[in-house]
C-alpha cells in the first residue's frame, strides 16, 4: 500500500515537506485547500485526531511506513569468531601449533631410541594447543555477542523512554515515538524533540531550532500563516502548537539524511558498538528524533573512537600496552634463550649434527614464547571494564538510573561536586497553593478570606487561560486522596486553587478554547513570566500575566486592594510587599507567583484608570509595551515540600566527600529555606548563598567577562545560587571544572530539566536529566536520565560508579599477580632447565581463567554503603594504589617462592613421592603437574583475596551475595580437577594422588593466610612499629628522629603568630635535618622538653585569645551594624576562631601525649571530633 486510499501517497508528502515558508503555504492552499483540506485527505480530525483504533493505526503503518530507521543486522556469532581469530598472538600460536602438528607425523631415521607411547602422543600437543585456542576464540566471541546484545537492549530501553504527545479519539496520549503514524495530530511544546515531519495547524509563539538540519543557530518562528513546516530532528525552544504528521521514519527529513549516510544499510560496523555504550549510528539518543535502532555508522574515524573513550578506558588501554611491551620483551628473551641454549648444548658441546627433528624443538620454543606473550598481554582489561560497566548499567536501571553513555557510570564514581536543581529533585514536585495575598489580605490558609467577586473572576480566568492547556489537575477517585497533576506542576497548583475556589477550570477553557487565544507569550528563562492575550467584547484586548512575584510586581503600576478597589502601586508599595509578603512566604520555603492583568481598549472607551487606550494597531512584538503598566491581582505562595529521604541522602554524599550545591530559579529566601531543610546549608557554617545578580557582580571584570580568579574565590564556599539563569549554571559548572585551585581537579555532576539547561548538562562531567519533568532537549544533552527525578538516585549512581572503579581495580590486582608469576616462572624455567614448567596448553588455561572467568566474577560485585565512606578518587589518581602494589608484589613473591621451591627441590619431598624428571622425555610428569596445580590453586585463592583492595580483613564479606563469583569459582575448580586427573597428554598433566592434591590445596589456602599476614604489615608499619615499641620508653617528645626514618615533630611557633597572625610551621625536612627552628630562625639541636612544649602551646593560646578580643572590640566599635559585619571583619573573626580551635586541639593533644608518655605523631592531627588538623595548613582550617 502506498497511501492512495488516503488521497495522497508517500512520495507526494515527501515532496511537500521539501518546500518552505510561502512556497509551502501556496502548495498546501492550491493543492489541498489549506491544512484542514490536507487533514481531510489523510482522514484525520485536526481537533480530535485519529481514532484510537489499533487496526487503523496498523493500516497507516503499512501505507506510510513505521517511524523508525531499520537497524543494521547484528553480527552473527560466526562473524565474531572470525574477528576474534584476527588476534596476532593467536594467529602465531595457531601457525606454530600447525607446524608442531605436521612435524609430529614426520619420523626421520634416528639412532636414538624413543618410547613408543611418547612417539604416539607427539601429535597431541599440537592438537591440544589448537583446541585451547579454539576455546579462547569461542569464549571471546561469546562475550562480544553478549556485549552487543546488552548494548542493543540498553539502546532499546532508551528508545522506549522517548514519548511524544498526540491526540487520539479526542484525548491526549503520550505515545512511544516509533508508534507514531502519518495523520496523527501531535502536540509540540517547549523543549520537545520533533520525532516526525508535519505541518502546523495552530501555534502559540512557537520557535524552532533547526540547526541540526540547516546549521543555522537562529531560532525560526513557526506559525500556520507564515512558515508551517516542522521537521524531524529539530527542537522546540519556545512556545507550543498542534501539527499533523505527514512523514515518518525513512520518509522524514532525518530519515532521508540517514539513509543517504548509510545508517540504515546492512553494512556491518567496524566494532559493533563502542565500548562506552553508545551505538555508533544516529539513534534516538543522538538527536535525530526518529526512533532508530541502528548501531552502524557511515564511517566512524579512528580519532572519534579514541575521543569517545572514557578516562578509565584510556588509563586501562595505556596500561595494557605497557604490560604488552614488557611481555613481548620477556617472551622474545625466553625464545632466544631457549634456542641459544639448545644450539650450544646440542651443536657445540655434544657436537651433534643438524637433524630435521631439531626443527620440532625450535617450534616448541616458539610456542612457549608465544604462550608467554599470550599470558602477559592483559586482553582481559577491556573485557573487564565492559563487563563491569554493562553489568552496572543493567542494575542501575533498577535504581532509576537510565545510563545513556556508559562512561558516565564510571565517571560518577569520581564526582566531587553535584550541582542540583531544587524542584522535583530535592522536592516532591507536588505543588500546592497554601498561602495568598489578595485584596490587601495575607491569607495563611488555602481558602482566601473576603475575596471580592471581580477579583475572584480575574484570578480564575487569568489562571485558566494563562496556563498550558496540557496542564491538568484531576480530583482524587478515593476520599482523602491527592489530586493527580498532569503537566507543569506550578500551573497544576494554580489550577488546584481554582478548584478550591469552586470553579471547574475546564468550563473556563471551553469558553476560551486554545485556538481562540489571540497571542501567547510562553514562559522562558529571560521573560520569567507567561502572558496570554484574549479579545474583549468591546474590541479591546486583555493581557493576563503570571510569573515570579518580584518581576510581576515590578512591572505593575496598580494593584487590586480591599474590596477590589484599584490602588496605585509604586516603589514604596513594592518594597512593603517584598518585606511583608514575599519574604515571609519565601522564608517558609514557598515559591511566590504573581498574577496580574492589563486591558487595552479602543480610543474613547476608557472607563477605568488602569486601562490603556490604543488608536493604531498594537505592536504585539514589543513585549516591553505589553507587559509594563499592569495591575497586580494577587501573590500566591506555592508549597513544594522536601522529599523526606533527601536530607539523609545529602548527608551520605557529603560524608563521601562530595559537595552538593543547589542551583534554582527561586527566590533567595525560598532557596535558603529549602537548602537548610535539606542539609546543604548548616547554621554557623561559612558558606555562601547568592542571587544571580550578586553572583555575576562578583565574578566578572570591568568589561563584563567572567574572571576565573574571581570565580575561584566564590565557588568553593558557594552552596546556593538563586534566581539563576541557565547561563549562570553553565558558568558555574565550567568554572568549577576549569578551576585549578583545588588539589585534585573537580569532577562535576549536574542535574537539569529545562531546554536551557542543555549547555550545562553537556559541559558537566556527568549530566543528569529528569525523566519525568525533563524536556527532550535536556535528555539529549544528558549522560544519565533519572527516571524518578529523585536525588537519592544520584546517590545510587555514585555508589555504582565507585563500584565500577573498585571492580576494575580488583581484577587488575588479580591479573597482574598472575602475569608476574606466570611470566617469571616461564622465563626462569627457560633459563634454568631449558623448558617451561608450565606448558603451552596449561598457560592458555590459566589465561582463560584470569582473562575471561575472573573478569566476569570480579566485575559483578554489588555496591555497598561502605563505598560512601571514603573520599572520591579524583581525576589523576593512579589505577594501581600503594595497597594494590603491596598486594601484587606480596602475593607474587609468595607464589614464586612456592613454585621455585617445587621446581628445584620438589622431588626431594619424600611425602610427595615424586620420581626424578627426565629432561629428554616429553611425557607429562607428576612433578610438573604439581607445579601447575599448585599455581592454579594459589591463583583461585588469590581471586578471593582480590575481592578486597582497601586492606579489609574480612575477605569473605559479601561473598555469598555474589552468586556469579561463587558459580564461576566452583566451575573453575571443578574444571581444574578434571584437567589434572583426566587431561593426560592433551594438557600435559599426570593424575595426582590424594596426598599430592592435599598438598596443592594447602598451598592454595596458604594464599589466604599470607593475605591476612600481609595486612598486618602496612606500608607504614615499620615506622609505626618503631614509634610504638622502640621509642616508647623515651622521655619527652622526640623532635629529631631522622636516624630511625621517622618524620619529625611539627611544633607551632608563637613568634610568627605575633608578627602576622598565621602559623608558620617548619617543614619536616628542615626539622629532620637540624631539630626545631626557634625564634629568629635559630636551630636547636636538642629535642624540646615537656615544659618548653607546654609553654609554647600556652603562649599560642594566649595570643590567639587576645586576637579574638581585639577582633570583637574592632567589630563593636565599627560604624556598621553588629549583625551585618563587613567581609573583612567577618573573615578576621573566623580566622581568629579557627586559631583558637587549633591551639586548643594541639594543647589537648600535647597534654595527652605527656600524660601517656607516647610519641607525638607527626603529620595531620586527629581532633577528638574526628576532624583532621594539619598544623602547617592551619590557616585553612574551616569551622
Amino acid at each position: 500500500m502506498s497511501g492512495e486510499e488516503y488521497g495522497c501517497n508517500v512520495m507526494e508528502l515527501r515532496n511537500l515537506m521539501d518546500l518552505r515558508s510561502k512556497q509551502a503555504l501556496d502548495k498546501i492552499d492550491s493543492t489541498y485547500g489549506g491544512v484542514e483540506g490536507l487533514c481531510r485527505r489523510l482522514k484525520t480530525d485536526p481537533v480530535n485526531g485519529l481514532p484510537n483504533n489499533p487496526a487503523e493505526l496498523a493500516k497507516r503503518e503499512r501505507a506510510f511506513g513505521k517511524n523508525e530507521i531499520p537497524p543494521a543486522p547484528s553480527k552473527s556469532f560466526l562473524q565474531l569468531v572470525w574477528e576474534a581469530l584476527h588476534d596476532v598472538t593467536l594467529i602465531v600460536l595457531i601457525a606454530a601449533a600447525a607446524v608442531s602438528l605436521g612435524l609430529s607425523f614426520y619420523k626421520p631415521p634416528s639412532s636414538q631410541h624413543h618410547d613408543a607411547s611418547e612417539e604416539a602422543a607427539n601429535w597431541i600437543e599440537g592438537v591440544a594447543i589448537l583446541v585451547a585456542v579454539l576455546v579462547v576464540v569461542m569464549v571471546t566471541a561469546l562475550n562480544d555477542w553478549t556485549k552487543e546484545r546488552q548494548f542493543r537492549g540498553l539502546q532499546s530501553k532508551i528508545e522506549t523512554e522517548h514519548r511524544f504527545s498526540v491526540i487520539r479519539g479526542g484525548e491526549a496520549h503520550d505515545v512511544v515515538v516509533n508508534e507514531l503514524v502519518v495523520g496523527d495530530i501531535g502536540r509540540v511544546k517547549y523543549g520537545d524533540l520533533l520525532p516526525a515531519d508535519g505541518i502546523l495547524i495552530q501555534s502559540n509563539d512557537l520557535k524552532i531550532d533547526e540547526s541540526s538540519l540547516t546549521g543555522e543557530s537562529d531560532l525560526i518562528r513557526k506559525s500556520s500563516d507564515a512558515d508551517p513546516m516542522l521537521l524531524s530532528g529539530t527542537h522546540a525552544m519556545e512556545g507550543s502548537g498542534r501539527f499533523v504528521i505527514t512523514a515518518v521514519g525513512l520518509n522524514s527529513r532525518t530519515g532521508i539524511i540517514m539513509a543517504l549516510l548509510g545508517a540504515s544499510s546492512t553494512k556491518p560496523e567496524t566494532n559493533g558498538t563502542h565500548e562506552n555504550g553508545e551505538a555508533n549510528g544516529v539513534t534516538l539518543s543522538n538527536g535525530n528524533g526518529v526512533c532508530s535502532k541502528s548501531s552502524s555508522s557511515p564511517s566512524p574515524p579512528a580519532e572519534d573512537e579514541k575521543i569517545s573513550k572514557s578516562v578509565l578506558q584510556i588509563k586501562l588501554s595505556n596500561l595494557a600496552i605497557q604490560i604488552g611491551y614488557i611481555g613481548s620483551v620477556v617472551a622474545l628473551a625466553t625464545v632466544i634463550i631457549l634456542i641459544v641454549r639448545f644450539c650450544i648444548s646440542e651443536y657445540m658441546i655434544a657436537k651433534q649434527p643438524v637433524k630435521a627433528e631439531d626443527l620440532n624443538h625450535l617450534v616448541n620454543y616458539i610456542i612457549i614464547g608465544v604462550t608467554v606473550l599470550v599470558i602477559a598481554v592483559p586482553e582481559g582489561l577491556p573485557l573487564a571494564i565492559t563487563l563491569a560497566l554493562t553489568y552496572s548499567v543493567k542494575k542501575m536501571m533498577l535504581d532509576n538510573n537510565l545510563v545513556r553513555h556508559l562512561d558516565a557510570c564510571e565517571t560518577m564514581g569520581n564526582a566531587t561536586t553535584i550541582c542540583s536543581d531544587k524542584t522535583g529533585t530535592l522536592t516532591t514536585n507536588r505543588m500546592t497553593a497554601v498561602q495568598s495575598y489578595i485584596n490587601g489580605t495575607f491569607n495563611k490558609q488555602v481558602q482566601p478570606v473576603g475575596l471580592d467577586a471581580t477579583t475572584k473572576d480575574l484570578i480564575i480566568e487569568g489562571i485558566c487561560v494563562n496556563s498550558g492547556y496540557s496542564s491538568n489537575t484531576v480530583e482524587p477517585t478515593t476520599p482523602g486522596g491527592q489530586r493527580m497533576q498532569v503537566g507543569n506542576k506550578t500551573e497544576c497548583a494554580l489550577l488546584g486553587l481554582v478548584l478550591d475556589l469552586g470553579t471547574n477550570f475546564n468550563d473556563v477553557r471551553a469558553t476560551h478554547p486554545e485556538e481562540s487565544l489571540f497571542k501567547v507569550y510562553t514562559f522562558n528563562s529571560s521573560r520569567k513570566s507567561m502572558m496570554t492575550v484574549i479579545q474583549l467584547e468591546n474590541g479591546g484586548y486583555r493581557v493576563y500575566a503570571k510569573g515570579a512575584s518580584e518581576h510581576i510586581l515590578a512591572r505593575s503600576t496598580f494593584m487590586l486592594g480591599a474590596g477590589g478597589r484599584l490602588e496605585s502601586f509604586g516603589k514604596d508599595q513594592l518594597a512593603r510587599m517584598t518585606r511583608e509578603v514575599i519574604e515571609p512566604m519565601a522564608s517558609d520555603g514557598l515559591r511566590t507567583i504573581g498574577l496580574s492583568y492589563k486591558d487595552f481598549v479602543p480610543a474613547g472607551k476608557k472607563e477605568k484608570e488602569n486601562e490603556e487606550e490604543f488608536t493604531a494597531a498594537i505592536n504585539w512584538e514589543d513585549e516591553e509595551l505589553v507587559r509594563n503598566g499592569m495591575t497586580a491581582i494577587a501573590v500566591i505562595g506555592i508549597q513544594d515540600p522536601v522529599r523526606p529521604e533527601v536530607p539523609a541522602a545529602i548527608a551520605k554524599v557529603q560524608n563521601a566527600g562530595i559537595t552538593v550545591r543547589m542551583v534554582t530559579g527561586d527566590n533567595i529566601n525560598t532557596a535558603r529555606s529549602i537548602a537548610t531543610s535539606c542539609g546543604i546549608l548548616k547554621p554557623g557554617e561559612d558558606f555562601l548563598a547568592l542571587e544571580s545578580s550578586e553572583f555575576n557582580a562578583r565574578i566578572r571584570d570591568e568589561k563584563g567577562n567572567v574572571d576565573q580568579n574571581k570565580l575561584d574565590k566564590i565557588w568553593p564556599k558557594l552552596r546556593v545560587l538563586a534566581r539563576a539563569q541557565p547561563t549562570d549554571k553553565y558558568i558555574l559548572v565550567k568554572g568549577i571544572i576549569d578551576s585549578k585551585c583545588s588539589k585534585n581537579r573537580e569532577v562535576v555532576a549536574v542535574t537539569g530539566d529545562g531546554t536551557n539547561d542543555a549547555p550545562a548538562l553537556k559541559k558537566a562531567d556527568v549530566g543528569f536529566a529528569m525523566g519525568i519533568a525533563g524536556t527532550d532537549v535536556a535528555k539529549e544533552a544528558s549522560d544519565i536520565i533519572l527516571t524518578d527525578d529523585n536525588f537519592t538516585s544520584i546517590v545510587k549512581a555514585v555508589m555504582w560508579g565507585r563500584n565500577v572503579y573498585d571492580s576494575i581495580a580488583k581484577f587488575l590486582q588479580f591479573q597482574l599477580t598472575v602475569n608476574v608469576v606466570a611470566v617469571t616462572i616461564a622465563f626462569v624455567g627457560a633459563c634454568a632447565i631449558s623448558d617451561s614448567p608450565l606448558k603451552a596448553v596449561q598457560m592458555l588455561w590459566v589465561n582463560l581463567i584470569m582473562d575471561t572467568l575472573a573478569s566476569l566474577a570480579l566485575a559483578t560485585e554489588m555496591p555497598t554503603e561502605e563505598l560512601l565512606k571514603r573520599k572520591p578518587y579524583g581525576r589523576t589518581k593512579s589505577l594501581i594504589s600503594r595497597t594494590m602494589v603491596k598486594n601484587i608484589v606480596g602475593h607474587a613473591v609468595y607464589q614464586l617462592v612456592i613454585l621455585f621451591f617445587l621446581l628445584f627441590w620438589g622431588t626431594k619431598l619424600a611425602f610427595l613421592d615424586l620420581p626424578p624428571t627426565d629432561p629428554n622425555s616429553h611425557l607429562p610428569t607428576a612433578h610438573y603437574t604439581i607445579i601447575f596445580n599448585a599455581f592454579v590453586m594459589m591463583t583461585l585463592c588469590n581471586e578471593i583475596n582480590a575481592r578486597k583492595i582497601h586492606g579489609e580483613r574480612n575477605i569473605f564479606s559479601g561473598l555469598l551475595s555474589n552468586p556469579i563469583f561463587c558459580i564461576i569459582w566452583v566451575i573453575t575448580l571443578v574444571a581444574q580437577v578434571i584437567i589434572v586427573q583426566f587431561g593426560g597428554q592433551w594438557v600435559q598433566t599426570h593424575p595426582l594422588t590424594p596426598v599430592q592434591w592435599a598438598f596443592c590445596i594447602a598451598l592454595g589456602l596458604g594464599e589466604l593466610i599470607w593475605g591476612q599476614a600481609s595486612l598486618s604489615h602496612h606500608h607504614h608499619t615499620f615506622i609505626d612499629f618503631a614509634k610504638e615499641h622502640l621509642f616508647r620508653k623515651g622521655r619527652g617528645l622526640i623532635a629529631n628522629a631522622s636516624s630511625s626514618g621517622m618524620a619529625s615533630l611539627r611544633i607551632v611557633q608563637p613568634t610568627s603568630i605575633l608578627i602576622n597572625g598565621e602559623y608558620d610551621a617548619p617543614s619536616s625536612a628542615s626539622l629532620g635535618g637540624g631539630g626545631v627552628k626557634g625564634e629568629g630562625g635559630l636551630s636547636t639541636s636538642s629535642p624540646s622538653r615537656p615544659g618548653q612544649l607546654l609553654w609554647l602551646l600556652g603562649l599560642t593560646r594566649l595570643q590567639t585569645q587576645m586576637r579574638v578580643v581585639r577582633a570583637f572590640q574592632s567589630a563593636t566599635n565599627s560604624s556598621s551594624h553588629p549583625s551585618s559585619l563587613t567581609t573583612s571583619t567577618a573573615e578576621r573573626l573566623r580566622a581568629s576562631y579557627r586559631r583558637v580551635q587549633v591551639a586548643k586541639q594541639l594543647e589537648q593533644r600535647g597534654s595527652n601525649v605527656l600524660a601517656s608518655g607516647s610519641v607525638f605523631n607527626a603529620g595531620p592531627e586527629k581532633s577528638p571530633s574526628g576532624l583532621s588538623i594539619d598544623v602547617k595548613n592551619a590557616k585553612g582550617y574551616d569551622v
